[in-house]
């Protein structure tokens, strides 16, 4: 009997028992010594006697208690009290999920606590943390909040408000799901409203005081909505431009009354092509957001996204808000995870290095409060499993999201759903914009609980009604997975919710290997950058 790390009894074999005995009589003149077992050795021999105790119809022992981590087999659940070291290398159930005979196994990871980590107090002794008129907003921006229905700000609200309105350029980046969305808007529009809009002259194309660069038409629709329900009682006007396509659409759009729109949101490819046509001008913006900035940094809006910055009056050195140095136009960048362009892109128009940072806690860590399952399945059985999850669900369980790579999979799956009678609502980008205008509206009314999708609908878009998520193609990266696993357990939603991934392929493996080590040492998960900061590697 040997001492193992914590205490543990080890019972060694013969050889290893008459080598500890040789060592233990060599320092008998030595009191106290105490040999201790490699960790990996010991691990070894506590997998033996597991197998020796499970093939003798014993059940290993466990501590009870919540558990972080259940899998189908006991021996690898992980309870709540157990911390992993961060150099630690632990048992994973996916460490051999790629083998044939891996198919049918599972686990989950259990909600740790109720509440989205957005809504949790600042601090012990600060049971709700400032409020928004604390924070100093403007009575009718107060109005609009309550028209709202929204009282408590979010753990990104109380970090961002105060910061943007002291008129910095910043990097605001936060879980999915947090309120990123008020957490600029209110500041943003609260100097609009500190800073009355002077008289124009001659008569000329519409040139807002603010604008919202966003990647797709239905997250514009949303923000648009929010943004409209906050200007309101301050009499200030809002337009959407999304869409592109003809001049007289365009028009159409932008049309407002005197003094014209004091809020422009809209799509790269719209913005683009109202500013080549000279139906807008921004000569008189004070400021700019991009919002889901990984998202606008994919290649499709790069070229767009830069000739808007063009357009827009950033040069580096004019006098701005902060004082002689800052741009004219006060920037920020809005999302969870940024991509290494994203740096190079701004450096052409403004001075990245005096960007303000802003990061919550739970950036980049997996949701605590919602129920994570991952199931290894061979391909030809998903539709049996997602079918049978549809069935079991009742019609109060809130809304289902399904999402597939691929328009193709999209409309296959679409076409199964119809032959066994579940109604369902498709969304994807080979639709035409006006196909797509009211799909999502009608999904968040509720008018059809289940809506099979791609990753358009995984970014932005508020999906507090949901409660159930299906990865029916599992995400290529770490950060879909995020935004697509934040589609539940929103601030706002009823019920945290559950996100069900089948595994497929053996690539997929290697993304759920990561998802469930990072969930065991409670750590973020690996490879984001939250930091525009940083000058990426040559060559990279």
């Amino acid at each position: 009997m040997v001492l193992g790390r914590g205490g543990m009894v080890a019972v060694l074999p013969l050889v290893l028992q008459r080598r500890v005995a040789t060592r233990a009589a060599q320092g008998a003149q030595s009191p106290g010594t105490v040999v201790r077992i490699p960790w990996a050795l010991r691990l070894r021999m506590q997998r033996g006697a597991q197998r020796r105790r499970r093939g003798q119809g014993e059940v290993a022992a466990t501590r009870p208690g919540k558990l972080l981590l259940r899998s189908r087999r006991p021996e690898l659940s992980q309870p709540s009290w157990q911390t992993v070291g961060r150099w630690e290398r632990p048992q994973l159930v996916s460490a051999g999920w790629k083998h044939r005979k891996a198919y049918g196994d599972y686990f989950q990871l259990e909600p740790l606590q109720e509440a989205a980590p957005a809504l949790q107090p600042p601090a012990a002794d600060a049971a709700q943390g400032p409020s928004f008129a604390e924070m100093g907003l403007q009575p009718v921006l107060l109005t609009g909040l309550e028209d709202l229905s929204i009282s408590r700000p979010t753990a990104v609200q109380r970090l961002a408000i105060p910061a943007l309105r002291r008129g910095r350029s910043a990097l605001c980046a936060a879980e999915t799901g947090s309120g990123k969305t008020l957490a600029y808007l209110l500041p943003l529009l609260d100097r609009l409203l500190a800073c009355p809009e002077e008289p124009s002259g001659a008569p000329g194309p519409p040139s807002p005081r603010g604008l919202v660069v966003l990647p797709s038409r239905e997250l514009a629709v949303q923000v648009g909505a929010v943004t409209a329900a906050l200007c309101r009682p301050a009499g200030l006007q809002v337009r959407g431009l999304t869409g592109g396509g003809a001049a007289g659409g365009l028009r159409r759009q932008l049309r407002a009354p005197p003094p014209g729109p004091a809020v422009l949101l809209g799509t790269p490819g719209a913005l683009r092509e109202a500013l080549r046509r000279r139906f807008l001008t921004l000569e008189r913006l004070l400021w700019m957001v991009l919002d889901e900035a990984d998202a606008l940094m994919d290649e499709t809006f790069t070229e767009p996204l830069e000739q808007i910055l063009a357009h827009a009056p950033l040069t580096v050195g004019a006098p701005g808000p902060a004082g002689p140095g800052e741009s004219r136009i006060q920037m920020v960048v809005v999302g969870a995870t940024f991509p290494a362009g994203l740096t190079e892109t701004l450096e052409k128009f403004s001075d990245v290095g005096r960007f303000v940072t802003l990061t919550t806690r739970s950036l980049h860590c997996l949701p605590p409060h919602v129920q994570q399952k991952f199931i290894r399945v061979k391909g030809k059985d998903k539709l049996p499993e997602l079918l049978q999850l549809l069935k079991e669900r009742s019609t109060s369980s809130g809304a289902v999201l399904i999402f597939c790579k691929s328009a193709s999979t999209v409309n296959w799956l679409g076409y199964i759903l119809d032959d066994h009678k579940i109604k369902h609502l498709r969304l994807q980008g080979q639709m035409s914009a006006d196909a797509r205008a009211g799909i999502f509206a009608s999904f968040q009314k509720g008018s059809v609980s289940v809506l099979v999708c791609t990753d358009l609908a995984a970014r932005g878009l508020d999906t507090s009604s949901v409660q159930l998520v299906v990865n029916y193609d599992f995400p290529d990266t770490l950060t879909d997975y995020l935004h697509r696993a934040g589609r539940v357990g929103r601030v706002g939603s009823k019920a945290p919710g559950v996100v069900v991934s089948f595994v497929t392929h053996r690539w997929d493996v290697d993304l759920v290997r990561k998802i469930e080590t990072a969930a065991r040492k409670r750590t973020g998960l690996p490879g984001m950058d939250s930091s525009v900061n940083k000058t990426p590697p040559k060559g990279g």
